[in-house]
């Protein structure tokens, strides 16, 4: 168990990050068109995990639309924004924010995706919800960067996660 906070005041997450240097756990989640991205389909490209609780929040849309900007520096990269808001909800958004370069990716029908990752957040307002996090995996699918944000409400390091691709 990990803690974060928001706006200050502490919350606690169901487990720890991967940590790097180890396979990361598989994963299914469902895309905006309700079809389902896996890890398995992501095999032998790098990948951005942007995990986060809402795009409903100012934070976490702002995440999306930096990664967005960043999402072609580089290559045989793919980046999933993903938190528990709906498909339609992460359809409508991107669609409105014009951002096509990430992916949005649902774990409304994983709960487990939260728990293997460390980050749903176990009390306080968010209670079920994402912690802020990014993972960062290779090629092979052995995580090389992450970063549990310790204010919710704070922006992840864009720059740090993108530079060890």
């Amino acid at each position: 168990m990990a803690q974060v906070t928001l706006k200050g005041n502490p919350l606690h997450t169901s487990g720890e990050l991967p940590k790097p240097g180890t396979a990361a756990p598989a994963f299914t989640l469902v895309k905006t068109d309700l079809s389902e991205v896996s890890s398995k389909d992501l095999a032998g490209q790098r990948v951005v995990l942007n995990i986060f609780p809402s795009l409903d929040t100012p934070t976490c849309a702002a995440s999306v639309r930096a990664f967005n900007v960043r999402a072609n520096e580089k290559p045989n990269t793919t980046i999933l924004c993903i938190s528990a808001d709906l498909p339609f909800a992460q359809k409508r958004f991107c669609a409105a924010e014009g951002l096509d370069k990430v992916v949005p990716a649902s774990t409304f029908r994983n709960a487990d995706f939260g728990k293997a990752y460390g980050t749903t957040l176990v009390d306080g307002p968010l209670m079920g919800l994402h912690a802020r996090a990014v993972v960062v995996l290779d090629e092979q699918g052995k995580v090389i960067h992450t970063q549990l944000v310790p204010e919710i409400a704070q922006e992840p390091d864009y720059s740090a996660a993108l530079a060890v691709l």
